[in-house]
């Protein structure tokens, strides 16, 4: 994540704080429970945010473990497609 993306992401759950607390003022809400519900709801969301990413690490599907596992593969293919065909036939061999 880049970041603008970071910047632009935290303002935008500023804004989302600040218009779940206009709502919940317009539905007669007094300014303290309003205060307190809004401040609920982000930190609930930013609970979930968290624990989905806590199951990534934990999958180990996050973006650094893909880039590693697609270079690893492109790393043994480039290697494999320089060996001749009798160290092929050696390393076949050995596995075997």
């Amino acid at each position: 994540m880049r970041r603008i993306d970071v910047i632009g992401l935290g303002f935008g759950i500023f804004i989302a704080g600040g218009l779940i607390y206009a709502i919940l003022l317009l539905t007669g809400m007094d300014n303290i429970q309003a205060g307190i519900w809004s401040q609920a709801v982000l930190i609930t969301g930013l609970i979930i945010w968290i624990l989905t990413y806590v199951f990534r690490v934990g999958s180990k599907s996050m973006t650094i473990h893909q880039q590693m596992k697609d270079y690893q593969d492109a790393f043994i293919q480039k290697r494999l497609e320089e060996m001749s065909e009798e160290e092929l036939a050696n390393l076949l061999d050995e596995e075997n």
